[in-house]
């Protein structure tokens, strides 16, 4: 899988492409990424990709030309699928990530300032990605957590084979609490059930919490997935009040 990334930042982004789980998966060959800098397309001799809006808004807007001739220059011949990262694109969400990673070339364009000319994003980009309502600085960091969060989904990226499908958010839940040593720690102690071995058991108990800890936590997420009799008869016993009209 390939990622090309257009940027003001490229130093940042290879810094941290560089790091941790997705540094190892990066150097094992599971993903390429390249960073380039949008500034090597721009035709001003002070090397500017911004200029005023056509508006009374205060803050500057990036350019078309330096980003449109930073797409064609990367991209050639190839048709990636290209996503702009901005507050104004459909949440990221664990189930577009498993889509993501079945594509095998994707473009994306880190903005910046107040945002960028829409000419080139009607021109250039395939859909539009938000990390969350909320806005910052520029598209540097929303485009770390696309990728980490596609990249760990890839064969050979995790030490464990799927291991990403025991964690929060795949299956519609929360994920589980977690305990480790050592077994008693300021009073308090590590569950029964995980001390058994009874594999069956604690997968049993594993669900159960996610089921709770969903509840308790992130009730919205209940109601976008279908839960069994036995699920909600394990909600209320837990919760008390818990009725299937909350979910």
């Amino acid at each position: 899988m390939r990622f090309d990334i257009a940027t003001l930042f490229p130093e940042f982004m290879e810094s941290a492409l560089n790091e941790s789980v997705i540094g190892r998966a990066r150097k094992n060959g599971v993903f390429e990424a390249y960073c380039h800098n949008i500034r090597d397309y721009t035709l001003d001799k002070h090397r500017r990709v911004d200029d005023a809006p056509y508006s009374e808004r205060q803050g500057m807007l990036m350019q078309p030309q330096p980003i449109y001739d930073c797409c064609r220059a990367v991209c050639g011949e190839r048709k990636p699928h290209v996503i702009y990262m901005s507050p104004q694109g459909k949440t990221l969400t664990q189930s577009r990530c498993l889509e993501l990673a079945q594509m095998s070339d994707i473009f994306i364009l880190c903005g910046h300032y107040e945002g960028v000319d829409q000419r080139v994003l009607d021109k250039i980009t395939d859909e539009e990605i938000s990390i969350g309502d909320y806005v910052v600085s520029g598209g540097e960091l929303p485009a770390l957590i696309l990728i980490d969060a596609i990249v760990r989904t890839l064969d050979g990226a995790l030490s464990q084979p799927d291991c990403y499908k025991d964690e929060s958010h795949f299956n519609g839940l929360l994920e589980y609490p977690q305990y480790t040593r050592p077994e008693i720690w300021e009073g308090e102690k590590v569950p029964e059930i995980l001390l058994s071995g009874n594999h069956e058991k604690i997968f049993q108990w594993r669900h159960e919490q996610s089921l709770i800890n969903t509840a308790k936590k992130r009730p919205d997420l209940l109601r976008k997935i279908e839960l069994s009799e036995e699920d909600l008869c394990i909600l209320h016993k837990a919760l008390g009040g818990f009725l299937k009209e909350n979910v």
